[in-house]
């Protein structure tokens, strides 16, 4: 049933918005002037504005990577409260300013309303909710999300959040689940001029183990992306349209940060699912392939409450080093996708040396809540020894927090599943996410979690 508190609108506040050798550590703000910085930052519990940070050309170029535990003003980082206090508002901004733009604020109106609620799903054993949630006020956004949790549990489900590339209705076959009424990509199996039909429904329900996972004890659920900010580079009629309030001059389609409004939509949906009865407001775990990947790991990056994340084969943007040599680079896919990421990230195409931050510490801000990267041997377009790196260098982070990383200096063999509540697995194959990764996923799960197997 729909929780009493969610069937009303409610007001919400704004949202707040092996160790690494001291030649790699990056010195970006050299050429601001440190002494400033550190007048700025001295004493500081929190993240400067916006306004303090220099523009692209004016950081210095340095091929290593960012240490994620000496601070903007120089200070090493020792402690989880200078970590919590200083270093990860530090990052959070960063990453806002230099690469996906703002995530939206919090809506000031929130609304679910439960559009069914059936008790039969997949011949009994779970209980399918669709649940609308309507952002506000005015005409804001609305997400249709698809729930899933098993019906014989000791207790509250565990859960897997996923966005999905094509729609709910592709996960299932079952013709209670709407369809998307926002524009989806023809390349989408069963869609016609840009809407889904019929044949949609189901079309992609043989990567989406539903039996399987609800078997393994954990729920289930999933929207539709295109619900938040449909993924199109020069049409933006999503979530920065209505934020624009229709002023085009407002809204810039190629530069908007839709990989942030993605993010957002994640955190809406945990806004619901923290408050259902059936979930685990404790273990909700965001899943994403490939750029819904990127948003996955962006959104628990963000958002504490997600307390596990699983973001597969995300390469550039993602997991994958914006300073990698291999595979997709800044340039590359700021020129393919100019609409994932803000406009200052564009200023680092010929120069990704000059960027303050590298995607570890995106993992980093995760710390230490379980965080598995998987990849494919053959997806070297989202470079997997990059992705390995990454790891292994947001691995002081998780240690300094008490939990365990990436310890091990090379690649792993294909299909083992190494490190500790920071983690990393390759399998061989190209860029997709199949029912196998998903068996790997809820191995992971099982081993932080371990939840109630649940009984047909």
């Amino acid at each position: 049933m729909l929780p009493p508190m969610l069937t009303e609108p409610s007001t919400l506040a704004r949202s707040k918005s092996s160790p690494l050798p001291r030649a790699l550590t990056l010195r970006p703000y050299a050429a601001f002037g440190l002494a400033t910085l550190v007048m700025l930052w001295a004493g500081c519990t929190t993240a400067p504005p916006v306004a303090a940070l220099p523009e692209p050309q004016a950081l210095a170029a340095t091929p290593g990577l960012p240490d994620p535990l000496v601070t903007l003003a120089g200070q090493p980082v020792t402690t989880a409260r200078q970590w919590n206090e200083v270093r990860r508002p530090e990052l959070k901004r960063l990453f806002e300013h230099y690469v996906y733009g703002s995530l939206p604020p919090r809506p000031a109106q929130f609304k679910a309303s439960l559009l069914g609620e059936h008790h039969d799903f997949l011949n009994g054993r779970a209980t399918l909710k669709l649940v609308r949630l309507v952002c506000g006020p005015g005409a804001g956004p609305q997400i249709d999300l698809m729930v899933v949790v098993p019906n014989r549990r000791p207790a509250p489900a565990p859960l897997f959040l996923v966005m999905n590339f094509c729609g709910n209705q592709a996960v299932t076959a079952d013709d209670r689940v709407p369809l998307p009424r926002s524009w989806v990509p023809d390349r989408c199996p069963g869609v016609t001029n840009n809407h889904p039909t019929a044949a949609a429904r189901g079309a992609d329900a043989g990567n989406w183990p539903l039996e399987e996972i609800i078997s393994r004890g954990y729920g289930f659920a999933t929207f539709y992306h295109g619900d938040v900010d449909p993924d199109r580079p020069d049409v933006s009629e999503g979530i920065h349209a209505w934020l624009a309030g229709g002023d085009p001059g407002a809204n810039r389609p190629a530069d908007r940060g839709t990989i942030a409004a993605w993010a957002w939509g994640f955190h809406r949906c945990v806004d619901y699912l923290v408050k259902d009865p059936d979930v685990d407001p404790k273990r909700i775990a965001a899943v994403g392939h490939s750029r819904n990947g990127k948003t996955a790991l962006l959104a628990a990056a963000f958002d504490e409450r997600i307390a596990m994340a699983f973001p597969h084969q995300a390469g550039c943007g993602g997991t994958a080093p914006s300073r990698g040599k291999v595979g997709e680079s800044v340039k590359a896919i700021n020129d393919r996708f100019p609409h994932w990421f803000n406009a200052r990230f564009k200023a680092f195409n010929e120069s990704p040396e000059r960027l303050p931050v590298d995607q570890h510490e995106l993992m980093a801000l995760c710390a230490p809540r379980p965080l598995l990267i998987s990849a494919a041997e053959q997806d070297q377009w989202s470079n997997p020894a990059g992705q390995f790196e990454m790891a292994r260098a947001a691995t002081p982070v998780y240690k300094l927090l008490g939990a365990s990383g990436v310890e091990d200096r090379s690649l792993p063999p294909l299909h083992q599943l190494v490190g500790g509540h920071l983690a990393y697995y390759i399998r061989a194959g190209r860029h997709s996410m199949t029912p196998a990764d998903w068996q790997v996923f809820l191995q992971f799960a099982d081993r932080h979690w371990q939840p109630a197997t649940s009984k047909p």
